[in-house]
């Protein structure tokens, strides 16, 4: 079993190993799923909409706008 300890601001680094199995590097984006008390920790491939800080913005989405703002 690999181990880190918590931080008193609730922090944790995670071990190189698991950096190195998971291929992780800074910025990366981390998931986690919380099974029958157990943590599953995954890399979470961005997408090109996740890299769009305004997609959650759908009432910006109409054709309208998409024709307004295509020249931008």
């Amino acid at each position: 079993m690999i181990r880190s300890r918590l931080t008193s601001k609730s922090q944790t680094t995670i071990p190189q190993s698991v950096r190195k199995a998971l291929g992780l590097q800074p910025g990366d984006e981390i998931g986690y799923v919380v099974e029958n008390g157990q943590v599953v920790l995954t890399r979470v491939s961005a997408t090109p909409e996740q890299d769009d800080p305004f997609a959650t913005f759908s009432e910006w989405n109409s054709v309208a706008d998409q024709q307004a703002y295509a020249g931008l």
